[in-house]
């Protein structure tokens, strides 16, 4: 590594820190407030250009790079894929949580929601939860509104509540569509989305070629070209759903 680094050295630590850890544009932004020298990598960044990470997806130009999970661009395709399994749906309950990302991403992501709501001519209740302390309280606001399925928005937070979420989902009988297959695993009915772990394996390589003398300013900041989408048998038949042969017929893969 440049500037005299080496394995157990502060810089070498920060370096690998970042490639195995660092998973978002929140904690991403706190280490380019550290450090504007020490190479960055970061895996599943939502919108790394808006929340002012990097320059250029194409030129970095910092010392920040890595690849994005392309958060706000699937949230369209969500909406249609659980209008398609559902197809009496006009009452969606959205769970987000309002400081995943950068503000300015954040308003995409919402303003994304609403367009895609109202292209399918859905009526949307948009929950909150800043915490994991919320979670159940934000379940509990859902209730009375008998919405007829929950879409959950790309969140670092939720994602690792996806355990607890996908129960509280199964509790008030709600059918849900998340964004990365770990929900399904657990419960949860569907998922489109980039594969995290796909994600967090290819940032490694980034580091394999900083370690070589590359700069995370000249890497270009990747983006999944390849995305899945995941169905639980199982669950549908515990909510009542029968889900249309078509759509099954397009799902990488069917857990029953």
């Amino acid at each position: 590594m440049r500037n005299g680094s080496r394995i157990g050295s502060p810089s070498w630590r920060l370096n690998w820190y970042a490639a195995r850890s660092t998973s978002s544009s929140s904690p991403a932004r706190a280490a380019k407030e550290a450090t504007s020298t020490i190479p960055i990598v970061v895996a599943g960044m939502a919108d790394p250009v808006t929340d002012g990470l990097v320059a250029s997806l194409a030129r970095p130009g910092g010392n920040i790079t890595g690849n994005t999970f392309l958060g706000p661009e699937l949230i369209g395709k969500r909406f249609g894929l659980l209008k398609e399994a559902i197809p009496g749906l006009s009452r969606v309950v959205v769970l987000w949580h309002p400081s995943a990302y950068g503000e300015a991403t954040m308003a995409r992501i919402l303003n994304d929601t609403k367009d895609a709501a109202r292209a399918l001519e859905l009526q949307l209740q948009l929950v909150p939860a800043r915490d994991p302390g919320d979670l159940d309280g934000a379940f509990a606001a859902m209730t009375p509104e008998h919405a007829d399925a929950l879409i959950s928005l790309p969140s670092p937070m939720l994602f690792t509540e996806h355990r607890r979420i996908v129960d509280l989902a199964a509790k008030s009988r709600l059918p849900a569509m998340y964004n990365a297959r770990e929900f399904v695993e657990a419960g949860g009915l569907m998922a489109y989305g980039a594969n995290i772990a796909e994600l967090f394996r290819r940032a490694a390589g980034y580091v394999d070629k900083i370690l070589k003398g590359a700069k995370p300013a000249d890497l270009p900041v990747e983006q999944p070209t390849k995305f899945e989408f995941l169905i639980n048998l199982k669950t549908a038949k515990a909510l009542g759903l029968t889900i249309p042969p078509m759509l099954l017929a397009t799902a990488d893969e069917v857990i029953e």
